[in-house]
């Protein structure tokens, strides 16, 4: 996270190979995790909205991608709602599933995060640019207690 705020790249494929591209900023406060988990559910909000009812997500954050998939415990409130919320996302869709991709090979999204980052509409030309001024999960709250006798 950066002071200007975050942001992500999002790269749907379809089977025939079309490429719809979105690039998402951030006006609140994200860790990498967080920002991976709100690039994640964005991007299966923009899949359900085009109507995709069969879906391979793929994700380069081992983290998220074995959280989600159960191999991973989620740690901490604010982890266990992204990671909730993905999975009944992919509860939407017919058939779906998440694979986790090398770095290496998610250049497309990131080059799209670069962009967003510069919020250089030119060189985004068509590619949409969402703005998020809120995280997709409830705040979490803290709460004090006081034991009844």
């Amino acid at each position: 996270m950066n002071s200007n705020g975050a942001d992500v790249g999002i790269v749907l494929i379809t089977s025939e190979g079309h490429h719809l591209m979105s690039a998402i900023h951030f006006k609140f406060y994200v860790t990498n995790n967080d920002a991976e988990y709100e690039a994640l559910i964005n991007g299966l909000k923009i899949a359900l909205k085009v109507g995709v009812v069969n879906l391979i997500a793929r994700s380069d954050s081992e983290l998220v991608v074995n959280q989600v998939n159960g191999g991973f415990q989620a740690r901490g409130p604010r982890t266990k709602l992204y990671m909730r919320c993905v999975q009944r996302l992919l509860e939407k869709f017919g058939n779906a599933r998440l694979e986790g991709v090398p770095r290496e090979e998610n250049s497309n999204a990131d080059a799209l995060e670069k962009m967003g980052l510069q919020m250089d509409i030119l060189q985004l030309g068509q590619i949409p640019l969402g703005i998020r001024e809120i995280p997709s999960i409830p705040e979490v709250g803290v709460f004090q207690t006081q034991e009844i006798p």
